[in-house]
């Protein structure tokens, strides 16, 4: 990145008015040669003004002096200059003092004004002491010399250190401009920079909701039926060996589902792979087995991608693959072999809808059954799925467990991710969503998608 201007300005601070000790120590140099000038200049004039010496060289070095407040008020300077011409004196003033004039950030006509009064000064001084050199006979040149001269030194004297002056400060205020942009720029870079980082900040919180999310609902019905049948399986395990070998069969099926939807999920993330990394020398050497692959970094996988396989991995969108409204009677009916007293009733007219509205109703009855499987085991629990003209509905409803104790007898953990996937899930269609306890004791929860045909 470039420095600020706010760095430049703060390098080095000089004295007073000066911005670096280089400026001051220039400018005193300059003052010095200027006063040695002025007073040398000044012995002469004390003798064609009939003064004493003395008085000539203390008014040159006090006139020379000026010039060390030019970059201060170089007007001051310019003005000095014109006033001592007549003297034939201070020439390095004038010619400085006209250069930082110019350079300085001044209105243009005021340059305009003090460049001319300095021209006209200098050029009428000149004719008069060329005219009366010739008068006296030091010049032998004819009368067309005297013009000449006025004309030629007043315009060496002024136009090259006013050029000078209005090209060095056209140049500086240039440079201040590029800058002042790219002090803009680093600055919009920056404030970039960091709002590049919030929405980075805020994808990644976003795609680990999404996966908790969609893990939750690949995983948790499925475990939370096998924890069920585990318990019913080990209650009834020898008053009832029948029973006992339809739950453990019933388990197994479970436990069938759930890998095969683990497997799923782990087929998407791995088939974005062009080719297992290569091991190192260390991680063969620490893997189990010869010739075992090796475990590939968790940072190798973007978090996105992640997010995307999950998705896919839980919705299962490829056409004849998703979870539909038509396996609802299932989902009821595994939950009723779980031992959950359960009914199901639709109303309307069933038809399809769009993958995204049948796999979220679905979502929704799925994951509110396993909520009651959690917290109310034993209730009995109503569905209720209606199809209007505009949007469909879903409700279940369970009353009261027959025991409080019940609630947690199978020992099934709650993270409180449940109903928030669910809310998040309805939303994202545009959909109301609505839980909360019933005034019997029980619990509902209520949902209304959109139709999407």
């Amino acid at each position: 990145m470039t420095s600020t201007g706010e760095e430049h300005r703060a390098a080095g601070y000089g004295p007073w008015w000066w911005a670096r000790w280089r400026s001051a120590v220039l400018d005193g140099s300059l003052a010095l040669v200027s006063a040695l000038e002025c007073a040398a200049e000044g012995i002469p004039f004390a003798r064609d003004a009939g003064v004493p010496v003395a008085v000539g060289v203390v008014f040159g070095l006090l006139a020379g002096s000026v010039l060390l407040i030019r970059r201060r008020w170089p007007i001051a300077v310019v003005l000095v200059a014109i006033a001592i011409t007549p003297a034939q004196m201070g020439f390095l003033m004038g010619i400085v003092g006209l250069y930082t004039l110019a350079s300085c950030e001044l209105p243009r006509r005021i340059i305009a004004a003090l460049a001319g009064m300095s021209l006209f000064g200098t050029m009428i001084v000149t004719f008069v002491r060329v005219r009366q050199d010739m008068a006296r006979g030091d010049l032998t040149l004819g009368d067309w010399f005297v013009p000449f001269a006025a004309v030629t030194t007043s315009l060496g004297l002024t136009a090259p250190p006013l050029l000078l002056g209005l090209y060095v400060g056209a140049r500086r205020r240039l440079m201040e401009s590029l800058r002042e942009r790219a002090d803009s720029l680093e600055r919009e870079l920056q404030l970039l920079a960091e709002r590049a980082e919030e929405r980075a900040e805020w994808a990644r919180n976003e795609e680990r909701t999404r996966i908790a999310r969609e893990m939750h609902d690949v995983v948790a019905h499925r475990v939370s039926l096998m924890v069920v049948h585990a318990a019913a399986l080990q209650a009834v395990a020898r008053k009832d060996p029948e029973k006992a070998v339809k739950n453990a069969a019933l388990v197994g099926d479970m436990g069938r589902q759930a890998l095969t939807e683990l497997r799923e999920m782990l087929g998407v993330l791995r088939s974005g792979e062009e080719r297992p990394p290569v091991p190192t020398p260390r991680q063969a050497s620490s893997s189990g087995a010869p010739g075992a692959p090796a475990a590939s970094p968790v940072s190798a996988v973007p978090l996105v991608a992640v997010g995307a396989a999950a998705a896919a991995a839980a919705s299962r969108t490829v056409e004849g693959e998703g979870p539909s409204l038509s396996e609802l009677e299932e989902l009821v009916g595994q939950s009723a072999a779980a031992g959950m007293v359960v009914n199901l009733s639709v109303e309307g007219e069933a038809r399809s809808y769009a993958a995204e509205v049948e796999q979220t109703a679905f979502r929704v009855v799925q994951e509110a059954l396993t909520n009651v499987h959690k917290h109310a085991a034993g209730a009995k629990t109503h569905v209720r799925l209606a199809h209007r003209v505009s949007e469909i509905a879903m409700q279940v409803e369970n009353e009261p467990p027959p025991e409080l104790a019940s609630a947690s007898a199978a020992g099934l953990p709650s993270g409180g991710n449940g109903l928030l996937g669910m809310r998040e899930r309805v939303t994202a269609l545009g959909g109301v969503f609505v839980s909360g306890p019933t005034d019997a004791g029980g619990f509902r929860v209520s949902a209304v998608i959109p139709a999407v045909s």
